[in-house]
């Protein structure tokens, strides 16, 4: 238990990044070099802030010439990610590999099957349509069971919101993954061919929170940002010296084609309110104690830790290894 609040205020998430920076290499050399025993690293890069800053990393700890960064555009997603994919690969001195990934999904019927869903509340949606889904309600404003909505746009601009039932969520959802799942197919069919590892780029609130795919974005052999707050990854990037452009983003889903922030489609909070709210939790901080630094109220505390308790349980589930009948011995490493 904390006894001051210094402690977990917001200077509680300021970071040194030179010594950060120097773990972070480090660890990366060790482990790619001694623990995998791989020759170099591959990761997906989108211009966004987390795998910015880890591409970064990864080529200050190898040399350009041992990190593969991947564009992987397909039809749904933002130009500008691989606009500002490319600037940093630029920035980096490093040559991107461009795979766009619209026919494996369409083959996979990752459009097909999600607008099929769509459908079943919207009827009249077609070509030409948007969609997002997000959370429903604030998060802060009242106690809520968590449920998602889906907002339609028609190609004149009229918008339309409905709750999703169970059963259209779950085919909305489990089709869009696809988009995770095939990224990380690519990113492991690169590192077979170079003898390379697989880096992931998720920082400490998608890692503990849940918010990434099993066996997909959540899927890498090395996670090294996993314990660096969202707030934490931007202090990284000023440090490395990212393009402004780069530095400027706002985080984002860019999985549906309309606009659609993190906060909006998972965390229910800013991003920087989330970090110091799951830093007093971690630290076993009274709701009294989070409640002052945060500039809320005792009850708005009462539910963000409600729904971080929540969140933390299903990252667990999805992190889990598969379950096994009976111990398996694998033997040990070298």
């Amino acid at each position: 238990m904390l006894n001051a609040l210094s402690s977990f205020d917001s200077k509680a998430l300021d970071l040194d990044c030179a010594a950060a920076a120097r773990e972070i290499e480090d660890a990366i050399q060790r482990i790619v070099a001694q623990d995998l025993r791989r020759q170099g690293i591959v990761l997906g890069v989108s211009g966004g802030i987390d795998s910015s800053v880890c591409a970064t990393l990864a080529v200050r700890a190898l040399g350009p010439e041992r990190v593969l960064c991947i564009l992987m555009p397909e039809k749904e997603n933002s130009p500008k990610s691989t606009r500002l994919g490319t600037l940093l690969c630029e920035h980096l001195g490093v040559t991107p590999v461009m795979e766009n990934i619209t026919g494996p999904l369409e083959a996979l019927g990752c459009y097909e099957r999600r607008d099929n869903a769509i459908r079943r509340l919207f009827p009249e949606f077609g070509p030409g349509w948007k969609q997002k889904i997000g959370l429903a309600g604030n998060l802060l404003d009242a106690d809520r069971v968590n449920y998602f909505t889906l907002t339609v746009e028609s190609p004149e601009g009229e918008r339309q919101t409905s709750r999703m039932p169970v059963d259209v969520y779950l085919d909305v959802v489990a089709a869009t993954n696809l988009k995770q799942r095939i990224r990380k197919t690519v990113e492991y069919t690169h590192a077979d061919r170079l003898n390379y590892a697989v880096l992931g780029t998720p920082n400490r609130l998608e890692y503990e929170l849940g918010f990434f795919v099993r066996g997909g974005d959540g899927l890498a052999d090395l996670k090294p940002i996993a314990h660096l707050y969202k707030s934490q990854v931007y202090q990284m990037a000023a440090y490395l010296g990212l393009p402004a452009e780069i530095q400027g983003q706002s985080p984002s889903t860019d999985t549906y084609t309309l606009p659609q922030s993190q906060e909006e489609f998972y965390y229910a909070l800013p991003y920087d309110k989330l970090d110091l709210a799951l830093c007093a939790y971690g630290r076993g901080a009274t709701e009294e104690e989070a409640a002052a630094a945060l500039d809320l109220t005792v009850q708005q505390v009462r539910r963000v830790y409600k729904d971080i308790t929540a969140k933390r349980r299903t990252s667990a589930r999805i992190l889990r290894d598969a379950h096994l009948v009976q111990p398996v011995s694998v033997g040990d490493e070298a």
